[in-house]
């Protein structure tokens, strides 16, 4: 099963290397991610002269968190990792999550027992991993280079971010991500990619009225939302562009808030109760906003009481962040990464879901009875050498969550490597006293099948009846090999 406790990378143990700094009188310099150019690039070098120093280098009182940990609290630098930054600004809304990230966060704030040495802990391929690091961080003039606090003496982002740029090999393995797979870190929660214009909710308001219902339950239920508008034509890297209306194109935005706001003033509003759905996001450049309807100054907030407004906390400042109706949002933003994070421990108000966690292999052999790597449905006669899952649904109907996630690739960037296959799944109804793998496709029905896409997770909810069913993870082209974690609810 997935695990609550946590690994040592590298083996390096945080609370042994800090005591014996502490009895040195040392600081802490870690073999394992030196403060050299291997640990910033491969291929692109950073714009200027890099010193790597400590906070007590670049401020006077360095603190891990300055006034608590915030949203607000980051900005970008100038590496493209806005996808980073705003998987940071959706962590820090959350408490449960970024406690178990920066894990005895007291006890790693400067203090008589400073050693330069911090951890961190990450949900890597589902098993929490503990990342130690030393405090050195790279600057160019005095500034840090890569995410950074809006105060200059608060820290937990950019050693946060060392932290899981050591885990990839260095800096640029983290130029352009993906903020959901970086969410998935942070929390091990469930990754759904939705292509907005593909679905064009906006189009049809009963759709649009049903996703926005998914949307705000995934949301009351502690889930955790990003969203971007693609490139319309490819730019160059790290290169993003405005839109008419303020939005930023190859840009990664964190979402704040789901709310249904009540219009109108007074009791009237109080017994019309008529309603919009707005949705709050937030820029990691920390400003630059959207300029349409319901933006900071617009007049729509006319429509809504002071109350209302009041406990939405409208503010006028250009900080980043910024109210925007559902509709607008789904026809604005063309992905949004939707992170569920499903409690199967507690028995909560909703309901409790069942899990099975599996781990497997996509391997090859000659022999067609141990090959394990025969892609999709599109290459049939191999198609059923591929790992098989089998599960029951009990109920009459239930609803089935599936997540295929392959082992990040990210740690071979360096090597010209980095490349995620292109993996799906598809599930079988099969007899319901079947015990055995599947060798033919006789009577069975092939009920769904994902979309197959070079994403480091792919997900699926669906509605089965009671049954049977086996699911089989494939790559999209036989015999490609790779590891895969398959995650099944029900």
């Amino acid at each position: 099963s997935i695990s609550t406790m946590s690994v040592a990378y590298k083996d390096q143990l945080y609370a042994e290397l800090k005591k014996q700094h502490n009895q040195k009188g040392t600081l802490f310099e870690d073999p394992e991610f030196p403060a050299t150019n291997s640990s910033l690039y491969f291929h692109k070098p950073p714009p200027g002269v890099v010193q790597w120093k400590r906070p007590r280098e670049i401020c006077e009182n360095p603190h891990l968190f300055v006034e608590g940990i915030s949203s607000h609290d980051l900005n970008q630098g100038i590496v493209g990792n806005c996808w980073f930054v705003a998987a940071c600004s959706c962590l820090a809304l959350k408490p449960d999550l970024w406690e178990k990230v920066i894990p005895d966060w007291k006890e790693q704030e400067w203090d008589s027992n400073y050693a330069g040495i911090f951890h961190f802990r990450f949900w890597i391929f589902g098993q929490w991993t503990d990342v130690v690091i030393d405090d050195r961080l790279p600057t160019i003039n005095g500034q840090l280079i890569y995410c950074q606090s809006k105060q200059n003496n608060e820290f937990w982002s950019a050693l946060l971010e060392k932290a899981y740029a050591k885990l990839f090999g260095c800096y640029e393995s983290l130029a352009g991500g993906n903020t959901g797979d970086a969410v998935v870190d942070f929390s091990g929660a469930v990754a759904e990619a939705i292509d907005l214009q593909k679905e064009k909710y906006y189009a049809e308001q009963t759709k649009e009225d049903k996703f926005f219902e998914d949307i705000l339950k995934v949301w009351n239920r502690g889930g955790i939302i990003s969203s971007s508008i693609k490139m319309s034509q490819p730019q160059g890297f790290g290169l993003e562009s405005r839109t008419d209306n303020g939005l930023v194109r190859g840009h990664a935005y964190s979402v704040t808030d789901v709310k249904r706001v009540r219009l109108g003033h007074g009791l009237l509003a109080y017994f019309r109760n008529e309603t919009i759905p707005l949705i709050r996001l937030r820029n990691p450049w920390g400003k630059t906003e959207w300029t349409g309807a319901w933006s900071d100054s617009s007049e729509e907030w006319s429509k809504v009481g002071d109350t209302e407004r009041g406990n939405l906390g409208i503010t006028v400042t250009d900080d980043g962040e910024f109210w925007m109706s559902f509709t607008d949002w789904c026809k604005n933003f063309t992905d949004a990464d939707v992170c569920r994070i499903i409690n199967t421990s507690l028995i909560s108000i909703h309901k409790t879901w069942n899990k099975e966690v599996n781990f497997g292999k996509w391997t090859r052999n000659s022999d067609p009875l141990l090959n394990r790597c025969g892609g999709c449905t599109n290459h049939m006669e191999t198609f059923l050498q591929n790992p098989q899952y089998l599960f029951d649904v009990t109920k009459e109907s239930d609803e089935v969550l599936i997540s295929l996630q392959q082992k990040d690739r990210k740690i071979y960037r360096k090597e010209g490597q980095g490349d995620n296959l292109s993996i799906g799944f598809t599930i079988v109804k099969v007899e319901v006293n079947r015990k055995y793998r599947l060798h033919d496709l006789v009577t069975q029905q092939l009920l769904h099948t994902s979309t197959y896409i070079d994403a480091r997770s792919v997900f699926m909810r669906c509605e089965l009846p009671q049954g049977r069913y086996v699911v089989i993870p494939t790559t999209f082209k036989p015999f490609t090999e790779g590891e895969f974690m398959l995650r099944l609810y029900t």
